[in-house]
């Protein structure tokens, strides 16, 4: 990859798992969370310093409610934010 780049999840709306996609350009310490729609923290699905490259990471929302939520990538200097809607 050239650049980061965190991609929606898939599929989305999901029930109860999901995917989450994101790459990064260049070996970095990289963390990907996921909150509720209040911004406390649910999970972290990863906290690790990672080779260049592209990942997939899986989300799993089974001993959650129906909502909306949010998932962050952190890689160095980038931060992402998308949404996504766990549907029951």
């Amino acid at each position: 990859p050239k650049e980061f780049f965190l991609f929606q999840n898939y599929p989305n709306p999901f029930n109860p798992v999901t995917k989450i996609a994101f790459e990064i350009p260049k070996k970095i310490f990289t963390t990907l969370k996921v909150f509720d729609v209040n911004g406390r923290e649910l999970k972290t699905l990863l906290s690790e310093e990672l080779n260049a490259g592209k990942y997939e990471v899986d989300f799993d929302g089974a001993d959650n409610p129906s909502g909306v939520y949010f998932y962050r990538l952190m890689s160095g200097d980038f931060i992402n934010v998308k949404s996504m809607m766990l549907l029951k």
